[in-house]
């Protein structure tokens, strides 16, 4: 009776030869027509006899498998960044808010880039960045283009504000307001956009000092804007808004956008084209 090797042997040594096959001469194993590399490979036994012949790719058919990975690979990189943005905006226009589109109004937006380019040492730091300036010079357009650019490489990032953050929590009981604040830190990078722009009521202000204060607790960066200016942080009118500037200054890097309004100008601009129309 013959053995299980034996079996084995035959079965893969004696197989039938595809249109594209032959078997080399030399060492009796099947090959490739095209790239002539073997799609057998001989297991001998300790006397050097061939025990089993079991298939293996050839050249071509590993390439094909590579290229087929790495099509599957890049499909599944397009659809988690799809994916992320979805989660990240509400506001669908931020989707167009890239270092791409950038008009050049802005020239501290190197330091925004700077930032992406810096991310992973950032995020070790536990710091972010705090965009200041003027309604209407560009923040949440520069705080957008870090998120789109950290989500092209698969960072997971959320951008909100305050106002939003407010109707969520509005008669959230304790467990609820805690599980609201751990999803908000499961982000790599929080985004909230214009602080100070919230309600001035001892709610609204408890509110964000909670979201604040947990994000720098869980050691996590995140990225602030803001129309305050930087004497109304560092001099706050009381205790209450002191906690907060306290700590998002302690955590971001001040970065003052100086610029001409720009929302004001693509304004004038597309009423004068409407007016030439009319």
């Amino acid at each position: 009776m013959n053995s299980i090797q034996e079996v084995l042997g035959n079965m893969f040594r004696d197989r039938r030869l595809a249109e594209d096959e032959y078997v080399n001469e030399q060492d009796g194993l099947v090959y490739c027509r095209y790239c002539h590399t073997p799609r057998q490979t001989a297991i001998r036994s300790s006397d050097g006899s061939i025990v089993f012949c079991p298939p293996v790719l050839c050249d071509c058919k590993r390439a094909e498998r590579d290229a087929e990975d790495a099509m599957r690979e890049a499909k599944r990189r397009v659809e988690e960044i799809e994916r992320l943005k979805r989660e990240c905006f509400r506001d669908r226009r931020l989707l167009d808010f890239t270092f791409e589109n950038d008009k050049g109004y802005n020239p501290v937006i190197s330091k925004a880039k700077r930032y992406v380019e810096l991310f992973n040492d950032m995020e070790a730091r536990g710091m972010g960045l705090l965009l200041w300036g003027n309604v209407g010079t560009g923040k949440t357009f520069i705080a957008a283009c870090v998120a789109n650019a950290l989500m092209e490489q698969g960072v997971p990032v959320y951008m909100t504000n305050f106002m939003r953050i407010m109707n969520q929590m509005m008669g959230m009981t304790g467990p609820d307001r805690n599980a609201f604040l751990d999803e908000l830190n499961r982000y790599r990078l929080l985004v909230i956009d214009d602080l100070g722009a919230e309600h001035d009521s001892s709610f609204a202000v408890e509110q964000v000092f909670s979201v604040i204060d947990s994000r720098c607790q869980s050691g996590k960066p995140m990225i602030v804007t803001t129309n305050l200016s930087m004497a109304q942080m560092r001099a706050p009118r009381d205790i209450s808004h002191a906690r907060i500037f306290d700590r998002v200054l302690a955590h971001c890097c001040p970065v003052r956008i100086n610029n001409q309004r720009i929302r004001q100008q693509a304004a004038a601009r597309n009423i004068l084209e409407v007016e030439k129309l009319l």
